[in-house]
Parts: C-alpha cells; sequence; structure tokens
C-alpha cells in the first residue's frame, strides 16, 4: 500500500530536481523516492553496525575477552604469509603464458617494456 506525504522544498531544490529527472527521463518524484529508499538503506545499516558496536563493547566489558596485539599480528603474518602462497602459485600457473596482446600477463603499467 502506499501513501502520498507532502514536502516542501524550497524554489533551488525543486528546480534541480526537475533539471535532474529531464537529465535522466525521471520523474522527481522518482528521484525523491530513490534517494529516500538510498537514504534509508544507508542510515540503517550505520545502526546496525551501531548496535554491534555497542552489543561487543558490552561483551567485552562482561567477560574482558579480547585478542592480544601478539596474536592478532602473528595471524595477520600468517594470513599474508598465505596470500604470498597463493600468488605465487597463480603466478607460476600463468607463466609463460600470454594475453591476446601478446604481453606476457605479469606486465604492469609501471614496469617499462615494450607492452607499452
Amino acid at each position: 500500500m502506499s501513501t502520498t506525504i507532502g514536502l516542501k522544498l524550497d524554489d533551488e531544490t525543486r528546480a534541480r530536481l526537475q533539471r535532474l529527472g529531464e537529465s535522466r527521463d525521471r520523474s522527481p518524484h522518482w528521484l525523491m523516492k530513490t534517494a529516500i529508499v538510498a537514504f534509508l538503506d544507508r542510515e540503517e545499516r550505520i545502526e546496525r553496525e551501531r548496535l554491534e558496536d555497542e552489543q561487543r563493547w558490552q561483551h567485552w566489558v562482561e567477560t574482558g575477552a579480547h585478542i592480544d596485539h601478539d596474536d592478532m599480528v602473528a595471524w595477520l603474518d600468517g594470513l599474508g604469509a598465505h596470500a604470498d602462497r597463493v600468488a605465487g602459485q597463480r603466478y607460476a600457473a600463468d607463466s609463460g603464458a600470454e594475453t591476446r596482446s601478446g604481453q606476457p600477463r605479469s606486465a604492469v603499467a609501471d614496469e617499462p617494456g615494450e607492452w607499452r
């Protein structure tokens, strides 16, 4: 079910809506409805995140449960090492393979070479 809600806009905002609607072949109503839905989606996500943060904080206050800095660094180092291994495996699988342009897959825009 839809209901009508009145909205007072100043002349400049109304003109901006009209211009944008014309350039996008959309009505000002469609633009306003789309903007409101996008705003609500964003604000509701922010509110959910805020509530999660409050719950986590409360859990910490009650339990003191946490991860030590050294443990986190070790975990991140392991994650990075794993990513390096996966990237190395992919590079090894692609070695010698060329793209349709004849350039090596490993070519990077900042590296000098014929591919430029």
